[in-house]
């Protein structure tokens, strides 16, 4: 292994119009290394790879590829340096089949036509290589969102790459399906390919990281071996601020049960019974496919419930329509905002107004403009949304201001039970400790909040209760000393919910 980086940035710089989205930045990348970006939301970090990958050019510095200099005029340019890059936004064609896919544009031919058998042959030996459970002659739009994950992964494994970068991988992917992703990875930095690795997931790190580069606002704040360090001072360097002031003192104060499920049978679960009470925070465990989000879709008609009984505020409402569960003072936020939470092409304001005169504002016969406005404002105000914000496209902010947005359309309704599912998935710490002040802010008010998570430390710190689930059972009901890490792991399998 030579002295020489793969990759050398120096004074790496990106401007916009009143914005510098990257400020003089220095980084090497090392071959046969994993080296981990890590910063918040505006970070910076989006910019660097989009530079790296000739999605966009820089407006200072310089780019070395193996000492030499380099200018990337397009994505293509960076490929036939060898950088590959999995962007988090897909560019996959959704009417066309996973092999058309992998091999559009390098497609396997006889004389003049496609050789289809060939392609889907060879398809299927890539993901068979990398360990992905994907129909190679299935319609990308018949796929989950993980498994077009793996198709986006795979295509960037067709090439022949000196540099993958890859952004956010994991944020649709199951348990299994990480675990494969990292030994292809570590199997790939063995090869002696670089591999850029963004990620908010911190516990990832130190099962892949070799070192891990710190962004904050755009700028350069230090490079450290991940042997070296650990996830306490990590947090400090990207928030400047300590890991002990991102999760708020949250005081509970459980008052009367609002919600009560019986029994409850759907897809993926299997007789759950749970309560939920005024003032606290019920946090809801389990790996993916547990069936913690199934549970709360069936609850809210999302999903068809097959047995059981649901009673709100001593009321039965088993089955009832989604809209009428809403009206009775229940709000559901999304895991997949972008699916199911936002609509991406109109503004935040929009997207706010929307559940405003749905909700608390159309409670009158007419709907007033100013007062609309107002109320909007406050909101705003309440998640922390900037007001240079308010008025861009939603598909334009960034992950973590969209979540905002998503926080703010669930306040339009003044709910007496938020059920969060997976609230501060691919979101920063900084944004994270604003959205965990709004919950700890709603549980103080006396409404109950339900926090459904896949980060145990979230849980952990949030909730006064917290319920864990395995194979659509509710395995365990945990309070006070009850509530550790160790307790929680081990229920997630325990498949039989007899431990519950």
């Amino acid at each position: 292994m030579t002295d020489t980086p793969l990759i050398k940035t120096t004074g790496l710089t990106r401007t916009y119009p009143g914005v510098t989205a990257l400020d003089h930045v220095d980084f090497d990348l090392k071959r046969g290394e994993v080296h981990v970006l890590f910063g918040e939301n505006g970070a910076g970090k989006s910019t660097l790879i989009s530079l790296l990958a000739g999605a966009n050019t820089p407006s200072d510095g310089q780019i070395a590829v193996e000492g030499q200099p380099v200018r990337f005029a397009s994505v293509a340019d960076a490929q036939a340096a060898g950088i590959y890059t999995v962007f988090q936004e897909f560019s996959l064609i959704p009417t066309m089949t996973v092999a058309q896919n992998m091999f559009l544009g390098r497609e396997p031919g006889i004389g003049p036509f496609t050789d289809h058998r060939a392609m889907r042959r060879r398809a299927q030996e890539l993901l068979d290589r990398l360990g992905f459970d994907v129909p190679v002659g299935e319609t990308v739009a018949h796929l989950s969102r993980a498994q077009q994950q793996m198709v986006e992964i795979a295509k960037a494994f067709h090439g022949d790459p000196k540099v993958l970068i890859l952004d956010e991988p994991t944020a649709s992917l199951t348990d299994r399906e990480v675990d494969h992703l990292f030994k292809t990875i570590l199997k790939l930095r063995d090869q002696g390919v670089a591999i850029i690795y963004i990620s908010h997931r911190i516990h990832e790190f130190e099962r892949i990281a070799d070192r891990v580069t710190v962004l904050r606002d755009g700028a350069y704040i230090g490079t450290t071996q991940m042997a070296e360090t650990d996830e306490a001072t990590l947090v400090e360097m990207m928030a400047g601020r300590a890991i002990r002031d991102i999760y708020p003192d949250i005081q509970h104060y459980p008052a009367e049960v609002l919600l009560e499920v019986e029994d409850m049978h759907s897809w993926g679960v299997r007789g759950a019974s749970l309560t939920a009470r005024r003032g606290e925070v019920l946090g809801i465990a389990g790996l993916v496919g547990s069936g913690k989000s199934r549970l709360f879709r069936t609850l809210m008609g999302i999903q068809p419930i097959r047995g059981g009984t649901v009673r709100w505020k001593g009321k039965d409402i088993t089955g009832m329509a989604t809209r009428h569960v809403i009206g009775a003072g229940i709000y559901y936020l999304s895991s997949d905002r972008k699916a199911e939470g936002l609509d991406l092409a109109k503004s935040a304001w929009q997207n706010l107004d929307i559940d405003l005169m749905m909700g608390r504002e159309a409670r009158g016969p007419m709907i007033r403009p100013r007062a609309l406005r107002e109320t909007s404002a406050e909101i705003f105000e309440t998640v922390e949304l900037k007001e240079s914000y308010r008025s861009k496209v939603v598909a334009q902010l960034s992950g973590g201001n969209q979540q905002k947005v998503l926080f703010a359309k669930s306040f339009g309704h003044e709910a007496d039970l938020y059920i969060f599912d997976e609230p501060t998935v691919g979101v920063d710490m900084g944004t994270r400790a604003a959205l965990y002040r709004l919950i700890g802010k709603i549980a103080a008010s006396g409404t109950a909040v339900i926090v459904i998570s896949s980060d145990l430390p979230e849980v952990l710190n949030l909730a006064h209760r917290v319920l864990v689930m395995a194979e659509g059972h509710i395995t365990a009901d945990l309070t006070g000393d009850q509530r550790t890490e160790d307790n929680v792991l081990r229920h997630f399998f325990d498949e039989t919910g007899e431990s519950a």
